[in-house]
């Protein structure tokens, strides 16, 4: 089932190779872009340069963009997987966790509408880079674990032992900064 868009006529633009639609749309969603940038390299040197190769790639296979989907949640998959590649190349690689390690005890939910979403961020910062990738995959981007053991190349399992860890991880780290929780 096609998806109607409400860039249709700007997608249009775009694939005739008018700059001012490419424009436009590079400006509507580049910041959101950014942010997921920002949240998987916690570089925001690496986030721009990540950014712009994803924007190259973006423009050059939007004639593939089949309207199955909204035209952010294609770019979105673009960029996650630009980021991706660009820490695999930069050998920023995290290890999967030894399996008998993995059993995590649910201590609790850290409940999102509980927590001042700037210190969710700081907190996220300090996290290990695996752990920091698969937090922000499952809980920001909204990708199952199933998906993000694909996109990053590690089993399911891993991916939810190392979201619960992330998780128990930002509580503590939030905990220890004293970071204020709202009531």
């Amino acid at each position: 089932m096609e998806v109607a868009s409400p860039d249709r006529e700007l997608i249009k633009k775009c694939l005739s190779q008018d700059r001012k639609a490419q424009y436009q749309l590079y400006n509507n969603y580049s910041k959101a872009m950014y942010n997921i940038c920002y949240r998987m390299t916690n570089d925001h040197g690496m986030a721009e340069d990540v950014l712009q190769s994803a924007f190259v790639d973006i423009f050059r296979k939007l004639n593939q963009f089949s309207y199955q989907s909204s035209i952010g949640s294609w770019m979105k998959r673009i960029v996650v997987n630009a980021c991706i590649d660009h820490l695999r190349k930069k050998k920023r690689y995290f290890s999967e966790i030894d399996e008998r390690i993995l059993q995590v005890e649910d201590e609790g939910e850290v409940q999102e509408r509980d927590i001042n979403i700037n210190a969710i961020r700081k907190a996220m910062e300090e996290l290990p880079d695996g752990y920091r990738m698969v937090f922000s995959l499952y809980a920001v981007e909204g990708y199952d674990h199933e998906e993000i053991g694909q996109i990053l190349s590690i089993s399911e399992e891993t991916s939810k032992s190392q979201y619960h860890r992330a998780r128990k991880k930002l509580k503590s780290i939030i905990e220890e900064k004293g970071i204020t929780i709202i009531e």
